[in-house]
């Protein structure tokens, strides 16, 4: 499939996410109903932002401008270091990242 946004690729300059960039957010975290605790940059170099609870899938995401989340919660814009092929992930809103390799899984 490729990226969305392949004018705006990793590593953006002076490590911050460009204004612009587009992610696969789900609706419960940009409603604010639930918070991120999982941010994925995929080998695509698309983002993909979730509460890290419900199933993403079947309508439950939809494409935002990064900067919405980034401004709800100030701790994402540290992410922007993230390399493509990573996860990272939070137990509790305002906990820590932990960020590992990752790959969609086989289907």
């Amino acid at each position: 499939m490729g990226s969305m946004q392949r004018e705006l690729s990793w590593p953006y300059e002076g490590d911050v996410f460009p204004q612009g960039l587009l992610a696969i957010i789900q609706r419960t975290v940009s409603a604010r109903e639930f918070p991120t605790l999982t941010v994925i940059h995929d080998d695509e170099d698309d983002w993909l932002v979730s509460d890290g609870v419900h199933d993403p899938n079947g309508g439950a995401s939809s494409v935002h401008h990064l900067q919405h989340v980034v401004n709800s919660d100030p701790s994402l814009a540290e992410l922007a270091t993230v390399p493509p092929g990573h996860v990272a992930w939070r137990s509790t809103a305002g906990g820590v990242w932990v960020i590992e390799e990752w790959t969609y899984p086989d289907d």
